[in-house]
């Protein structure tokens, strides 16, 4: 009867194994399967933006796949023993899912840097939380700040290895997936290293074509406020320059450079990337305007023809606009998205308040143009939501 009983328990012991193993075969199966069903998009796409908004942390840009809260809880934990607070319902097969993916895709995640500094915290805030709402792919956050404002942030990280990186400043607002600018990554040619977008688009109202008293690339500048590099390529390049015939490194060329024009810079490091791609202009990628939707593009009349077309993607709102009178189109975009709530029906709390408050200013130059601002938004809720829709 013992003997019976220990051949029962060992078949049920084999059988529990073996199941375990199909039900991890068949996860990575769907998971693998070209123009799979909804779980399959779920899947591919870990860290939904649904997923990071019950996740709820700025620098938290693993989140989970809608239920569990934190990749590497479920990564690293057995799947049927996670804590209660960490999955619900079909929490083995969330986990599972995902270990399969860490599997598979152990590096796809964009990285965003930002540096914040001085009274920037909610604008800092305001642009990740731009960022989640539409993102695709995990988000890892590079977070740079003074020492007062590191307790605000729930990591702090140093950029170490990483292959390519998208830095914004804290000004900026995400009207579409961070994936989308991502994605000029793979349009790079071999010798280009970083994208950016033109400083002016009319060169009648442009400041370097004007008053620079340094080299600058191209007619009007560049602006660095959104500037997608890969990292990978600029540590390994050796820049031309007008200080000595050998070319430099990228950390060998900038404090050299910086004692050379020192007098003549006004707008501190997009001077400096003026310059050096001034001396390499086979090194950059040029994205169009809409990618750094600035007041300059609508204050003396509409000049961004792609935003016209296609809508504002990136919103850039430097010079304080966010923060005062002197442009209400822009202001009203940031008091918007920083005051949604994770959660909420993005259309009647997000997309038709705006709208409204949009209406409002029509007075201006910028609110005479005030469908570009909601073009593209419009158009990233309801991918958002349709993507939300397949993934059920």
């Amino acid at each position: 009867m013992r003997r019976f009983a220990r051949v029962a328990l060992l078949c049920l012991g084999c059988a529990v194994c073996s199941l375990l193993y199909g039900l991890s075969q068949l996860a990575l199966s769907l998971e693998q399967e070209p123009g799979g069903g909804g779980r399959e998009r779920q899947a591919r796409d870990p860290a939904t933006p649904g997923a990071r908004q019950q996740a709820g942390s700025a620098g938290r840009g693993e989140a989970g796949t809608g239920r569990c809260k934190n990749l590497s809880v479920s990564f690293w934990n057995s799947y049927w023993m996670l804590p209660s607070d960490v999955c619900g319902m079909n929490c083995f097969w969330e986990a599972a899912f995902r270990y399969d993916y860490m599997k598979t895709h152990p590096s796809e995640k964009m990285h965003l840097a930002v540096v914040a500094c001085g009274e920037r915290l909610e604008e800092t805030v305001t642009m990740l939380r731009s960022a989640i709402i539409f993102s695709i792919k995990p988000l890892h956050f590079h977070i740079f700040a003074e020492d007062q404002l590191h307790e605000s942030f729930k990591d702090i990280l140093i950029l170490k290895n990483v292959d390519s990186l998208l830095y914004v400043d804290t000004d900026i607002l995400f009207l579409r997936p961070v994936d989308d600018i991502w994605s000029f990554l793979g349009k790079f040619n071999s010798t280009q290293i970083a994208a950016m977008a033109p400083e002016h688009e009319e060169p009648r109202i442009g400041w370097y074509n004007r008053f620079a008293r340094h080299p600058y690339y191209g007619v009007t500048g560049i602006n660095s406020g959104v500037m997608l590099m890969n990292m990978t390529r600029i540590r390994r390049k050796y820049f031309k320059n007008d200080m000595t015939p050998v070319r430099l490194q990228w950390g060998e060329i900038l404090m050299p450079l910086l004692k050379k024009y020192k007098l003549n810079i006004t707008w501190g490091d997009q001077d400096l990337l003026n310059i050096m791609f001034f001396h390499n202009p086979e090194s950059l990628y040029v994205f169009p305007c809409q990618w750094n939707y600035r007041p300059d593009h609508c204050i003396y009349g509409s000049n961004c023809k792609a935003a016209e077309e296609g809508g504002i993607f990136i919103l850039h709102g430097n010079r304080g606009v966010y923060h005062d009178d002197k442009q209400p189109t822009f202001r009203a975009v940031y008091e918007a998205i920083k005051n949604y709530s994770f959660g909420d029906d993005l259309v009647h709390s997000l997309l038709q308040p705006l709208e409204r408050e949009l209406q409002k200013t029509t007075h201006t130059y910028c609110g005479r143009v005030y469908k570009v601002f909601i073009k593209q938004l419009t158009k990233s809720i309801r991918d958002l939501y349709a993507r939300r829709s397949k993934g059920r």
